[in-house]
């Protein structure tokens, strides 16, 4: 397997990002061995948060949360997935699958050794995140999900699965303003949009996505998400992500995992808060599948995030951290 790894010079001077890096390696099926970043911040005796990112970011999405989660008595481990931030990138989107995202975080999450664990997820930190509760639910403690899913064969049944897979060779490759309107108009089509983006497009950036679903302007913040990506060689991951939620008929097996794991939630009766914001087009209503399935989601008082767009942990730091803090002290 080819990787990259991304030249330390890339994150020097980040605003917000001084934190101390940490290093695992783990290994993909060839044997080849890729190095996870992590961050590690807090007391070593304090209630552990888990903070899992999403595509295309990187632990630089919880910079503002992590030193309240941390001025609360916390001890916050924030790592970025493979093929993002500081962790090596593997150059062909041959090689991320989605059972290999969540073989490569059970590796890193059994070698840290942690246990009574809150996992804090979002977009693709839940997707695999959930997936590793499920393989080690013995260590989690509790669970806030975010702006994420898990699709299953319960959510993705056979029949919407094979017309998802018919329509998608008809959508038109579309630009970043396309996918964009797409979201914004509800359309029911919208999330193959942005799959065909992800994995067609030849203009697609990540600074592009940053711009379509948070609308970030500040030069300096769009630098620090950028910074994992010097150039094309390093965005495999970036694009293949999309492709990988399963919703094609290709896809079954995936969805058949997300089912086993759905079964271990379905019997998790530690405490679940989710903590949606309000104005997230992609993943809008998906709380309510984990308020219905998951016993520990029953009677807790689950919150809103007002004013927060897909990626919460930049628009709303304060919010979602409090929310954290509150409910893990309750």
């Amino acid at each position: 397997m080819e990787f990259v790894r991304t030249p330390d010079d890339r994150f020097e001077n980040l605003s917000g990002y001084d934190f101390t890096p940490h290093y695992v390696d783990v290994a993909a099926n060839d044997g080849t061995a890729l190095r996870v970043h992590y961050l590690d911040e807090g007391p070593r005796d304090g209630p552990i948060v888990l903070c899992m990112h999403g595509q295309p970011s990187w632990s630089y999405l919880y910079r503002k949360m992590i030193p309240l989660l941390v001025d609360a008595g916390l001890r916050v481990i924030a790592p970025d997935l493979i093929g993002f931030g500081k962790s090596d990138k593997p150059t062909s989107t041959d090689d991320y699958t989605y059972q290999a995202h969540v073989d490569w975080m059970n590796q890193w999450f059994r070698t840290l050794d942690i246990s009574d664990v809150t996992l804090v997820c979002q977009d693709w930190g839940g997707l695999i995140g959930l997936r590793v509760v499920a393989d080690n639910v013995d260590r989690f403690a509790r669970l806030v999900v975010a702006n994420t899913g898990l699709p299953s064969s319960t959510t993705v049944s056979p029949e919407l699965s094979q017309m998802l897979g018919s329509l998608y060779p008809g959508i038109p490759v579309p630009d970043a303003a396309m996918v964009r309107s797409q979201f914004e108009a509800g359309s029911p089509g919208a999330f193959l949009f942005w799959v065909k983006y992800a994995a067609e497009c030849p203009d697609f950036s990540v600074r592009q996505v940053f711009e379509m679903l948070s609308g970030i302007e500040d030069e300096e913040i769009l630098r620090g998400y950028t910074a994992p990506f010097p150039d094309d060689r390093y965005i495999a991951g970036a694009r293949k992500f999309p492709s990988l939620v399963p919703l094609l008929p290709h896809q079954q097996s995936d969805r058949e995992a997300n089912d086993r794991a759905w079964k271990v939630l379905e019997r998790f009766d530690r405490p679940v808060l989710t903590a949606f914001s309000d104005g997230d087009p992609v993943t809008k209503g998906g709380e309510a599948a984990f308020q219905q399935r998951i016993p520990g989601a029953q009677g807790v008082d689950h919150v809103t995030i007002e004013g927060g767009g897909h990626f919460l942990q930049e628009d709303c730091p304060g919010p979602l951290s409090r929310a954290i803090i509150a409910f893990i002290e309750n």
